[in-house]
Protein backbone atom coordinates (compact mmCIF):
# COMPACT_ATOMS: atom_id res chain seq x y z
CA UNK A 1 0.00 0.00 0.00
CA UNK A 2 1.02 3.56 -0.75
CA UNK A 3 2.07 5.13 2.27
CA UNK A 4 0.18 8.26 2.05
CA UNK A 5 -1.99 10.63 -0.73
CA UNK A 6 0.75 13.16 0.49
CA UNK A 7 3.78 11.08 -1.37
CA UNK A 8 3.97 10.24 -4.92
CA UNK A 9 1.81 6.74 -5.16
CA UNK A 10 2.75 7.31 -9.18
CA UNK A 11 6.17 7.29 -11.46
CA UNK A 12 5.63 7.99 -14.96
CA UNK A 13 8.88 6.16 -16.87
CA UNK A 14 10.05 7.06 -20.38
CA UNK A 15 11.11 4.22 -22.33
CA UNK A 16 13.16 4.01 -25.02
CA UNK A 17 13.66 0.63 -27.76
CA UNK A 18 16.65 -0.42 -25.48
CA UNK A 19 14.27 -1.13 -22.60
CA UNK A 20 15.67 -1.73 -19.00
CA UNK A 21 19.20 -0.86 -19.45
CA UNK A 22 18.48 2.38 -20.80
CA UNK A 23 16.71 3.40 -17.68
CA UNK A 24 18.25 5.59 -14.84
CA UNK A 25 18.50 3.90 -11.43
CA UNK A 26 15.47 5.64 -9.75
CA UNK A 27 13.34 4.63 -13.02
CA UNK A 28 14.93 0.91 -12.29
CA UNK A 29 13.72 1.03 -8.52
CA UNK A 30 10.46 2.28 -9.45
CA UNK A 31 9.66 -0.08 -11.75
CA UNK A 32 10.59 -2.97 -9.45
CA UNK A 33 8.75 -1.92 -5.94
CA UNK A 34 5.50 -0.96 -8.37
CA UNK A 35 2.83 -3.07 -7.46
CA UNK A 36 0.80 -2.27 -10.92
CA UNK A 37 2.47 -1.10 -13.91
CA UNK A 38 0.60 0.41 -16.92
CA UNK A 39 1.43 0.46 -21.06
CA UNK A 40 1.53 -0.28 -24.31
CA UNK A 41 1.96 -4.10 -24.93
CA UNK A 42 5.04 -3.24 -26.37
CA UNK A 43 6.46 -1.42 -23.77
CA UNK A 44 5.88 -4.04 -21.28
CA UNK A 45 7.44 -5.93 -23.29
CA UNK A 46 10.45 -3.71 -23.50
CA UNK A 47 10.16 -3.44 -19.17
CA UNK A 48 10.34 -7.12 -19.07
CA UNK A 49 7.21 -7.15 -16.96
CA UNK A 50 4.29 -9.76 -17.45
CA UNK A 51 0.67 -9.36 -17.60
CA UNK A 52 -1.47 -9.71 -15.20
CA UNK A 53 -3.16 -11.90 -13.46
CA UNK A 54 0.59 -13.78 -13.23
CA UNK A 55 2.07 -10.34 -13.48
CA UNK A 56 1.99 -6.91 -12.87
CA UNK A 57 1.48 -5.40 -16.26
CA UNK A 58 -2.06 -3.84 -17.64
CA UNK A 59 -2.13 -2.37 -21.04
CA UNK A 60 -3.77 0.82 -21.47
CA UNK A 61 -7.19 0.24 -22.19
CA UNK A 62 -8.61 0.76 -26.04
CA UNK A 63 -9.75 3.45 -26.63
CA UNK A 64 -6.88 4.82 -24.49
CA UNK A 65 -8.84 5.87 -21.10
CA UNK A 66 -7.28 6.76 -17.62
CA UNK A 67 -10.06 5.66 -15.05
CA UNK A 68 -8.34 1.90 -14.23
CA UNK A 69 -5.16 3.88 -12.97
CA UNK A 70 -6.93 6.48 -11.15
CA UNK A 71 -8.80 3.87 -9.37
CA UNK A 72 -5.54 3.29 -7.80
CA UNK A 73 -5.39 6.28 -6.42
CA UNK A 74 -3.49 6.49 -3.35
CA UNK A 75 -3.47 2.20 -2.95
CA UNK A 76 -1.21 1.11 -4.62
CA UNK A 77 2.48 2.18 -5.92
CA UNK A 78 2.10 2.48 -9.65
CA UNK A 79 4.52 3.44 -12.57
CA UNK A 80 3.27 4.16 -15.71
CA UNK A 81 5.53 3.60 -18.85
CA UNK A 82 5.62 6.09 -22.25
CA UNK A 83 7.71 6.95 -24.52
CA UNK A 84 10.90 8.91 -24.05
CA UNK A 85 9.41 12.23 -22.12
CA UNK A 86 6.18 11.51 -20.55
CA UNK A 87 5.31 15.47 -21.30
CA UNK A 88 5.69 16.04 -24.73
CA UNK A 89 3.18 14.26 -26.66
CA UNK A 90 2.74 11.89 -23.69
CA UNK A 91 0.59 10.70 -21.03
CA UNK A 92 1.79 13.20 -18.93
CA UNK A 93 -0.32 16.01 -18.83
CA UNK A 94 -3.62 13.71 -19.38
CA UNK A 95 -3.06 12.19 -16.23
CA UNK A 96 -1.58 15.54 -14.37
CA UNK A 97 -4.66 17.14 -15.00
CA UNK A 98 -6.30 14.71 -12.90
CA UNK A 99 -3.76 15.22 -10.15
CA UNK A 100 -2.04 17.22 -7.19
CA UNK A 101 1.45 17.73 -7.75
CA UNK A 102 2.78 15.52 -5.09
CA UNK A 103 1.00 12.42 -6.13
CA UNK A 104 3.36 11.59 -9.12
CA UNK A 105 7.04 11.98 -10.59
CA UNK A 106 8.21 12.04 -13.68
CA UNK A 107 11.67 9.95 -14.71
CA UNK A 108 11.82 10.56 -18.52
CA UNK A 109 14.69 9.99 -21.45
CA UNK A 110 15.24 12.65 -24.10
CA UNK A 111 11.67 12.67 -26.68
CA UNK A 112 11.43 11.03 -29.94
CA UNK A 113 11.90 14.28 -31.33
CA UNK A 114 15.54 14.89 -30.34
CA UNK A 115 16.61 11.17 -31.49
CA UNK A 116 15.24 12.07 -34.92
CA UNK A 117 16.83 15.92 -35.16
CA UNK A 118 20.78 14.27 -33.48
CA UNK A 119 19.98 11.36 -36.05
CA UNK A 120 19.49 13.94 -38.92
CA UNK A 121 21.62 16.69 -37.57
CA UNK A 122 18.86 19.11 -37.33
CA UNK A 123 18.29 22.20 -34.97
CA UNK A 124 15.35 21.17 -32.78
CA UNK A 125 14.68 25.19 -32.49
CA UNK A 126 14.22 25.44 -36.35
CA UNK A 127 12.39 22.42 -36.76
CA UNK A 128 8.22 21.99 -35.89
CA UNK A 129 7.28 19.28 -33.85
CA UNK A 130 4.00 17.27 -33.89
CA UNK A 131 1.89 14.21 -32.51
CA UNK A 132 0.21 12.81 -34.98
CA UNK A 133 -0.75 9.67 -33.51
CA UNK A 134 -4.52 10.12 -33.71
CA UNK A 135 -4.55 13.80 -35.45
CA UNK A 136 -5.25 14.21 -39.04
CA UNK A 137 -2.19 14.91 -41.52
CA UNK A 138 -3.58 18.01 -42.36
CA UNK A 139 -2.34 19.60 -38.95
CA UNK A 140 0.74 20.13 -41.07
CA UNK A 141 -0.49 22.48 -43.85
CA UNK A 142 -0.06 25.49 -42.14
CA UNK A 143 3.55 24.95 -41.54
CA UNK A 144 4.54 23.69 -44.57
CA UNK A 145 6.59 26.46 -45.95
CA UNK A 146 9.76 26.27 -48.76
CA UNK A 147 12.85 24.90 -46.51
CA UNK A 148 10.80 24.35 -43.23
CA UNK A 149 11.45 20.72 -41.29
CA UNK A 150 9.07 19.05 -39.36
CA UNK A 151 9.45 16.04 -37.20
CA UNK A 152 6.20 14.01 -36.80
CA UNK A 153 5.33 11.23 -34.52
CA UNK A 154 3.14 8.80 -36.33
CA UNK A 155 0.75 5.72 -34.98
CA UNK A 156 2.22 3.18 -37.34
CA UNK A 157 3.59 2.45 -40.41
CA UNK A 158 0.20 2.87 -42.52
CA UNK A 159 0.32 6.34 -41.16
CA UNK A 160 3.78 6.80 -42.53
CA UNK A 161 2.75 5.75 -46.33
CA UNK A 162 -0.48 8.07 -46.18
CA UNK A 163 1.38 11.20 -44.66
CA UNK A 164 3.35 10.49 -48.05
CA UNK A 165 0.61 10.46 -50.00
CA UNK A 166 -1.10 13.72 -48.67
CA UNK A 167 1.87 15.53 -49.31
CA UNK A 168 1.81 14.31 -52.63
CA UNK A 169 -2.09 15.23 -53.11
CA UNK A 170 -1.18 18.91 -51.86
CA UNK A 171 1.80 20.00 -53.79
CA UNK A 172 4.41 18.50 -51.90
CA UNK A 173 5.55 15.76 -53.18
CA UNK A 174 9.18 17.16 -53.94
CA UNK A 175 9.75 16.99 -50.18
CA UNK A 176 13.08 14.89 -48.88
CA UNK A 177 11.13 12.22 -46.31
CA UNK A 178 12.88 10.69 -44.06
CA UNK A 179 11.67 7.56 -42.01
CA UNK A 180 12.69 6.29 -38.63
CA UNK A 181 11.65 3.39 -36.63
CA UNK A 182 12.68 1.91 -33.39
CA UNK A 183 14.77 4.86 -32.38
CA UNK A 184 16.53 4.57 -29.14
CA UNK A 185 17.25 0.51 -29.65
CA UNK A 186 19.44 -1.82 -31.04
CA UNK A 187 16.82 -2.49 -34.18
CA UNK A 188 16.59 1.95 -34.99
CA UNK A 189 16.45 2.07 -38.60
CA UNK A 190 16.42 5.25 -40.82
CA UNK A 191 15.24 5.34 -44.28
CA UNK A 192 15.64 8.48 -46.98
CA UNK A 193 13.96 8.99 -50.22
CA UNK A 194 14.27 12.16 -51.95
CA UNK A 195 11.34 13.09 -52.20
CA UNK A 196 7.65 11.62 -50.50
CA UNK A 197 6.49 10.74 -54.08
CA UNK A 198 9.36 8.24 -54.25
CA UNK A 199 9.20 7.16 -50.83
CA UNK A 200 4.86 5.62 -51.62
CA UNK A 201 6.30 2.72 -53.33
CA UNK A 202 8.61 1.72 -51.18
CA UNK A 203 6.52 2.05 -48.21
CA UNK A 204 3.95 0.06 -50.13
CA UNK A 205 6.75 -2.40 -51.24
CA UNK A 206 8.25 -2.48 -47.21
CA UNK A 207 6.31 -1.32 -44.55
CA UNK A 208 7.61 0.60 -41.54
CA UNK A 209 7.51 -0.73 -38.39
CA UNK A 210 5.88 0.48 -35.48
CA UNK A 211 7.24 2.99 -33.07
CA UNK A 212 7.51 5.19 -36.48
CA UNK A 213 8.53 9.16 -36.99
CA UNK A 214 9.00 10.56 -40.25
CA UNK A 215 10.81 13.76 -41.35
CA UNK A 216 10.49 16.15 -44.18
CA UNK A 217 12.29 19.39 -45.33
CA UNK A 218 8.94 20.87 -47.23
CA UNK A 219 10.10 21.35 -51.16
CA UNK A 220 7.62 22.45 -53.96
CA UNK A 221 4.22 23.52 -52.49
CA UNK A 222 2.11 26.43 -52.30
CA UNK A 223 2.13 27.67 -48.46
CA UNK A 224 -0.56 29.01 -46.87
CA UNK A 225 -0.29 32.26 -45.71
CA UNK A 226 -0.07 33.06 -42.26
CA UNK A 227 -1.79 35.82 -41.79
CA UNK A 228 -5.66 36.56 -42.08
CA UNK A 229 -7.52 37.34 -45.03
CA UNK A 230 -6.23 34.58 -46.73
CA UNK A 231 -7.66 33.78 -51.02
CA UNK A 232 -10.99 32.31 -51.08
CA UNK A 233 -9.68 29.27 -53.24
CA UNK A 234 -8.49 27.68 -50.14
CA UNK A 235 -11.68 27.29 -48.88
CA UNK A 236 -15.00 25.18 -50.00
CA UNK A 237 -17.90 27.70 -50.16
CA UNK A 238 -20.94 28.18 -52.65
CA UNK A 239 -20.29 32.22 -53.61
CA UNK A 240 -21.28 33.02 -49.95
CA UNK A 241 -17.62 33.86 -47.99
CA UNK A 242 -16.29 36.75 -47.15
CA UNK A 243 -13.47 38.68 -49.57
CA UNK A 244 -10.06 38.22 -48.48
CA UNK A 245 -9.70 42.32 -47.53
CA UNK A 246 -12.90 42.26 -45.96
CA UNK A 247 -11.87 38.68 -43.93
CA UNK A 248 -8.91 40.61 -42.99
CA UNK A 249 -10.16 43.66 -41.59
CA UNK A 250 -12.55 41.50 -39.74
CA UNK A 251 -10.06 39.28 -37.92
CA UNK A 252 -8.04 42.46 -37.04
CA UNK A 253 -11.41 43.49 -35.24
CA UNK A 254 -11.79 40.39 -33.62
CA UNK A 255 -8.44 40.05 -32.45
CA UNK A 256 -7.91 36.91 -31.70
CA UNK A 257 -5.39 35.45 -29.13
CA UNK A 258 -4.40 31.87 -28.52
CA UNK A 259 -6.70 29.82 -26.63
CA UNK A 260 -9.62 32.04 -27.20
CA UNK A 261 -13.35 30.88 -28.58
CA UNK A 262 -14.74 32.53 -31.06
CA UNK A 263 -19.11 32.12 -31.70
CA UNK A 264 -19.32 32.23 -35.61
CA UNK A 265 -22.68 33.04 -36.12
CA UNK A 266 -24.33 32.57 -39.62
CA UNK A 267 -21.01 31.10 -40.91
CA UNK A 268 -21.65 30.92 -44.75
CA UNK A 269 -18.30 29.03 -45.61
CA UNK A 270 -16.65 28.96 -41.96
CA UNK A 271 -13.54 31.49 -43.48
CA UNK A 272 -13.24 33.34 -40.70
CA UNK A 273 -13.80 30.90 -38.21
CA UNK A 274 -11.06 28.92 -39.68
CA UNK A 275 -9.05 31.98 -39.84
CA UNK A 276 -9.28 32.81 -36.10
CA UNK A 277 -8.54 28.83 -35.67
CA UNK A 278 -5.36 28.80 -37.34
CA UNK A 279 -4.41 31.85 -35.17
CA UNK A 280 -4.33 29.87 -32.28
CA UNK A 281 -8.23 29.55 -31.32
CA UNK A 282 -11.36 27.46 -31.15
CA UNK A 283 -14.56 28.35 -32.96
CA UNK A 284 -17.93 27.37 -32.77
CA UNK A 285 -19.67 28.38 -36.20
CA UNK A 286 -23.49 28.54 -36.47
CA UNK A 287 -24.95 28.31 -39.70
CA UNK A 288 -28.71 27.36 -40.77
CA UNK A 289 -28.10 25.84 -44.24
CA UNK A 290 -27.05 21.93 -44.83
CA UNK A 291 -24.79 22.62 -47.49
CA UNK A 292 -22.82 25.47 -45.90
CA UNK A 293 -22.66 23.23 -42.60
CA UNK A 294 -21.18 20.54 -45.03
CA UNK A 295 -18.76 23.20 -46.27
CA UNK A 296 -17.71 24.46 -43.27
CA UNK A 297 -16.86 20.98 -42.35
CA UNK A 298 -14.82 20.15 -45.47
CA UNK A 299 -12.96 23.68 -44.38
CA UNK A 300 -12.34 21.96 -40.51
CA UNK A 301 -10.77 19.20 -42.35
CA UNK A 302 -8.90 20.53 -45.14
CA UNK A 303 -6.98 22.71 -42.14
CA UNK A 304 -6.74 19.42 -39.63
CA UNK A 305 -9.08 21.47 -37.59
CA UNK A 306 -11.79 19.07 -37.05
CA UNK A 307 -10.79 19.39 -32.74
CA UNK A 308 -10.89 23.00 -32.65
CA UNK A 309 -13.77 24.17 -34.86
CA UNK A 310 -17.32 22.74 -33.53
CA UNK A 311 -20.22 23.05 -36.56
CA UNK A 312 -23.89 23.42 -35.48
CA UNK A 313 -26.64 23.55 -37.70
CA UNK A 314 -29.71 26.16 -36.78
CA UNK A 315 -30.42 29.30 -36.23
CA UNK A 316 -28.78 31.55 -33.48
CA UNK A 317 -30.17 32.40 -30.70
CA UNK A 318 -31.51 29.03 -30.65
CA UNK A 319 -28.76 27.18 -32.24
CA UNK A 320 -26.25 29.07 -28.85
CA UNK A 321 -28.18 27.23 -26.09
CA UNK A 322 -28.34 23.76 -24.88
CA UNK A 323 -30.14 21.05 -26.49
CA UNK A 324 -31.69 17.86 -25.22
CA UNK A 325 -29.12 18.12 -22.26
CA UNK A 326 -25.72 18.59 -24.17
CA UNK A 327 -23.34 20.54 -22.48
CA UNK A 328 -23.19 24.20 -22.85
CA UNK A 329 -21.41 25.63 -25.49
CA UNK A 330 -17.62 26.99 -24.70
CA UNK A 331 -17.88 30.57 -23.32
CA UNK A 332 -16.40 33.23 -25.86
CA UNK A 333 -14.35 35.67 -26.15
CA UNK A 334 -15.43 37.19 -29.44
CA UNK A 335 -18.54 36.75 -31.87
CA UNK A 336 -18.67 37.64 -35.10
CA UNK A 337 -22.08 37.53 -37.00
CA UNK A 338 -21.65 37.63 -40.67
CA UNK A 339 -25.92 36.78 -41.50
CA UNK A 340 -29.00 37.09 -39.54
CA UNK A 341 -28.56 40.28 -37.04
CA UNK A 342 -31.20 41.81 -36.04
CA UNK A 343 -32.22 43.65 -32.80
CA UNK A 344 -33.09 40.68 -30.95
CA UNK A 345 -30.36 38.67 -31.61
CA UNK A 346 -28.35 41.49 -29.90
CA UNK A 347 -30.61 41.57 -26.67
CA UNK A 348 -29.91 38.13 -26.17
CA UNK A 349 -26.08 38.53 -27.04
CA UNK A 350 -26.18 40.99 -24.89
CA UNK A 351 -27.41 39.42 -21.84
CA UNK A 352 -25.27 36.19 -22.46
CA UNK A 353 -21.51 37.62 -22.85
CA UNK A 354 -19.08 37.59 -20.62
CA UNK A 355 -17.45 40.80 -19.96
CA UNK A 356 -14.79 42.17 -22.39
CA UNK A 357 -16.00 40.33 -24.92
CA UNK A 358 -16.09 41.49 -28.13
CA UNK A 359 -18.35 41.34 -30.85
CA UNK A 360 -18.30 42.03 -34.33
CA UNK A 361 -21.29 42.66 -36.85
CA UNK A 362 -20.91 42.87 -41.00
CA UNK A 363 -23.70 43.83 -42.62
CA UNK A 364 -24.48 44.65 -46.06
CA UNK A 365 -27.82 45.36 -46.56
CA UNK A 366 -29.42 49.14 -45.55
CA UNK A 367 -31.71 47.45 -42.82
CA UNK A 368 -28.82 46.03 -40.67
CA UNK A 369 -26.64 48.85 -41.32
CA UNK A 370 -29.42 51.39 -40.22
CA UNK A 371 -29.70 48.81 -37.33
CA UNK A 372 -25.93 48.71 -36.25
CA UNK A 373 -26.06 52.53 -36.57
CA UNK A 374 -28.51 52.94 -34.05
CA UNK A 375 -26.46 50.53 -32.04
CA UNK A 376 -23.41 52.05 -32.54
CA UNK A 377 -25.26 55.90 -31.04
CA UNK A 378 -26.90 53.72 -28.27
CA UNK A 379 -23.79 51.59 -26.88
CA UNK A 380 -20.43 53.13 -28.89
CA UNK A 381 -17.85 51.12 -30.16
CA UNK A 382 -16.21 51.20 -33.54
CA UNK A 383 -18.66 51.69 -36.93
CA UNK A 384 -16.00 51.20 -39.64
CA UNK A 385 -17.46 51.42 -43.69
CA UNK A 386 -15.55 49.61 -45.95
CA UNK A 387 -15.68 50.19 -50.10
CA UNK A 388 -13.66 48.10 -51.83
CA UNK A 389 -13.16 48.13 -55.51
CA UNK A 390 -10.87 45.91 -57.92
CA UNK A 391 -9.95 46.07 -61.64
CA UNK A 392 -11.93 44.05 -63.74
CA UNK A 393 -12.41 43.84 -67.70
CA UNK A 394 -14.04 46.91 -69.47
CA UNK A 395 -14.00 46.90 -73.41
CA UNK A 396 -10.44 45.90 -74.27
CA UNK A 397 -9.67 47.87 -71.54
CA UNK A 398 -10.31 48.15 -66.85
CA UNK A 399 -12.24 49.85 -64.70
CA UNK A 400 -12.96 49.55 -60.58
CA UNK A 401 -15.41 47.18 -60.16
CA UNK A 402 -17.05 47.90 -56.52
CA UNK A 403 -17.85 45.61 -54.26
CA UNK A 404 -21.07 46.13 -51.92
CA UNK A 405 -20.26 48.65 -49.27
CA UNK A 406 -20.34 46.80 -45.49
CA UNK A 407 -20.67 48.23 -42.24
CA UNK A 408 -18.61 47.05 -39.77
CA UNK A 409 -19.37 47.87 -35.89
CA UNK A 410 -17.18 46.23 -33.12
CA UNK A 411 -18.94 46.51 -30.14
CA UNK A 412 -16.72 45.13 -26.68
CA UNK A 413 -18.98 44.92 -23.43
CA UNK A 414 -17.77 46.28 -20.36
CA UNK A 415 -16.54 45.05 -17.07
Amino acid sequence: MADSIDSPWLTLVGLHEDGLPGLCPAAQQALAQAQTVFGAPRHLALAQVALQPAGRGRPWPVPFALDELLALRGRQQVVALVSGDPFWFGAGGSLAEHLAPHEWRSLGQSPTFSLVAAQLGWRLEHTDCLGLHASAHQQLLPLLAPGRQCIALLRDGAAALALAQWLQAEGWGASPYWVLQALGGPQARCRHWPAAQQAIAALQAEPAQAPVAVALRATGGRALPAAPGRSEDWFAHDGQISKAPVRALTLAALAPVRGAHLWDIGGGSGAVAVEWCLAGGSATSIEALPARAANIRANAQRFGLQQRLQVLQGKAPDALQPQDGAPPLPTPQAVFVGGGFDAALFAWLQAQLPPSCRLVVNAVTLQTQALLTQLHGQHGGQLLKIDIASAAPLGRMHGWQAARTLLQWCWQRGG
